[in-house]
């Protein structure tokens, strides 16, 4: 049993930047970086192991052969249950929203999409869409739809480096241009969109719009805001909660010399390395040094390590 790296598969959608290949060292051929999946088991883009002896398999090849290093918290779930993703918006993406597990394994074959925002970096006067000002009817969204006035009632928020968001499934969004974010989220890639500033895709055509779906699952509300917890002053380093529920847990860690954590056979950990560099160490395993974009995954049962240094990380594990 050994903590690896993960080689993160990205994705070069139209409205992407280059900071994730620039700053973050994302290997990629395309013009532009949008995402890179940091923690995946998802066939549209897994993450495959890079060191140890398992170097080469894709991340969901490793945990089949050794499932036990899910962690049992995960005993609960039919398949991996997050997603984590590092996404440059160097232009606002579609408006959007994500259908709950009901609705999404029934129409489309896999789970829905509560997912929550880090923003790890944000242009001044950037803003993201989050939910509705206020409460309207189903008449109402689908007539500003058609008539293209539908920003005119949803919530834009004006954002910063540090600001925290959780997406509840059934809740309109959209990322803004300028932002730079770490998202988790459930392990899904159903999305559909309901306005997208008359783009048009690689083919020249207009994208998709899910108009008649999104009606269905769209909550037409403002949105149910989750603060983040209090930031805790730990032995090296501080402990900011973000969010819990039942698909993932999530804090930031601001480590000042030295961070001591636990992976207990209940869940499996992983680390983000968002700025800095990090050196992780645990007893009978490799020391490896994590930089600024490189991402960890560390066994259930595994026990105690440290990560070393500083910098600042995203924790994620299942409780």
């Amino acid at each position: 049993m050994y903590a690896m790296k993960l080689i993160a598969p990205c994705k070069d959608y139209i409205w992407g930047g280059t900071r994730l290949r620039d700053e973050y060292g994302k290997k990629s051929d395309a013009d532009k970086v949008a995402e890179s999946w940091e923690l995946s088991c998802h066939k549209d883009g897994p993450s495959t192991v890079a060191t140890g002896e398992c170097k080469g398999l894709t991340l969901e090849e490793y945990l089949k052969r050794n499932p036990s290093y899910l962690g049992t918290n995960c005993s609960r779930f039919e398949y991996f249950p997050i997603l984590i993703k590092l996404i440059d918006a160097k232009d606002n993406l579609s408006v959007q929203v994500h259908p709950d597990n009901e609705y999404a394994l029934r129409v489309e074959g896999e789970y829905g999409k509560t997912e929550m925002w880090y923003v790890l970096d944000a242009d001044e006067g950037a803003q993201l869409l989050y939910g509705f000002k206020s409460e309207i009817t189903t008449e109402e969204f689908r007539q500003r739809i058609e008539n293209n006035t539908l920003l005119d009632v949803v919530n834009a928020v004006p954002v910063k480096k540090g600001d925290f968001f959780f997406i509840e499934s059934g809740t309109l969004h959209a990322i803004g241009k300028g932002i730079l974010i770490a998202e988790i989220q459930q392990n899904s890639n159903t999305t559909y969109r309901i306005y997208d500033y008359g783009r048009v895709g690689k083919d020249g055509k207009p994208r998709e719009l899910h108009i008649d779906k999104a009606v269905e699952v769209t909550r037409l509300a403002p949105p149910n805001v989750h603060p983040k917890g209090e930031t805790v002053q730990c032995d090296g380093y501080t402990d900011t909660p973000l969010a819990k529920c039942e698909y993932f847990t999530v804090d930031v860690l601001d480590i000042a010399e030295k961070a001591q954590i636990t992976a207990g056979t209940g869940s499996f950990v992983h680390i983000l390395v968002t700025e800095g560099e990090l050196v992780f160490t645990a007893d009978g395993a490799d020391t490896l040094t994590l930089s600024k974009g490189e991402s960890l995954f560390v066994p259930a049962g595994l026990g105690d390590f440290t990560l070393s240094g500083k910098a600042a990380a995203v924790k994620t594990q299942i409780d």
